[in-house]
């Protein structure tokens, strides 16, 4: 009797350690997913139930990014800095039939910069500049907007490059006292011709040498999750090339309108700008 109430009381223990082996399996085997914050300029995390065949999925009129969690599939949505307050509607296609799907949007507020720019030419660009600025838009809207559906979308970043976090996203902007638009990425302080790595697979999309940009790179990591990074000292790419994640894309510097050397990284999904925070492996727990 002895031993067989010891040889049962094995058996629980043995459970917990095998349900725990298969928590950890499945979870190694599910696509990351960035940290949901429903406010603008941050990322909404929609469950969309179970069904054989992948739904389709907009918002604003845009591609959405889905993948599947378990048996379920999810809508991971991009919510641009001007999105308001209250409630939002998803349209999701499955099959023959069309439903909308509501979730919500906090406020939020962000902080103010202001910044002295020395060449003013960069705050008020003239008649030749805006030529250049005008004729560059259509590259940047449209490396910002690419989509390529695939499901195998790497949303677990890693930082692109070492350095200070010297200005946070969503920063309401003053250029000498000017208003402009607010600060559409994160800025990492670091010396000029410190390397620029990928923080994801993905595909080069454009590259260029754009006005207020400088030397710019964007990166597709699938669905319409483009990365973008700017006032590079050197670009090490070109477009059609395909990264792995640590794979050197040029290097920090101080080109188009800045103050000093450092790297401007946006993340762009469903072509609006959010959080770069959100999509970094290290703040997942905080």
């Amino acid at each position: 009797m002895i031993k067989q109430e010891k040889f049962q009381s094995k058996w629980p223990r043995r459970l917990r350690s095998i349900f725990l082996l298969l928590s950890i399996f499945v979870s190694f085997n599910l696509p990351a997913l960035p940290q949901a914050n429903s406010v603008p300029g941050g990322v909404a995390i929609i469950e969309l139930g179970a069904s054989a065949a992948k739904p389709r999925v907009k918002y604003n009129n845009k591609n959405v990014l889905v993948l599947k969690q378990n048996e379920n599939w999810v809508a991971v949505i991009g919510l641009s800095l001007s999105a308001k307050a209250g409630k939002h509607f998803l349209t999701i296609q499955e099959k023959n039939t069309e439903r909308k799907k509501s979730f919500m949007v906090s406020n939020k507020t962000y902080k103010e910069q202001r910044l002295t720019i020395k060449n003013k030419r960069m705050v008020n660009p003239n008649k030749m500049d805006m030529t250049r600025i005008k004729s560059e838009r259509s590259r940047i809207n449209n490396a910002l907007k690419y989509w390529q559906d695939h499901d195998d979308v790497e949303m677990r970043f890693a930082l692109p490059v070492e350095g200070r976090f010297s200005s946070p996203f969503g920063l309401r902007r003053f250029f000498n006292d000017q208003p402009r638009k607010p600060h559409s990425g994160l800025d990492i302080a670091a010396p000029t011709g410190t390397p620029i790595k990928a923080p994801s697979a993905g595909i080069v999309v454009e590259t260029g040498d754009f006005f207020f940009n400088g030397n710019t790179v964007f990166i597709h990591h699938g669905q319409g999750l483009v990365t973008m990074y700017c006032h590079m000292d050197e670009i090490k790419v070109q477009s059609g090339d395909r990264v792995k994640q640590g794979d050197i894309l040029g290097t920090v510097g101080m080109t188009g309108r800045v103050t000093g050397p450092h790297l401007h990284w946006s993340v762009s999904l469903n072509n609006a700008r959010v959080d770069p925070h959100l999509f970094i492996a290290d703040t997942h727990s905080e």
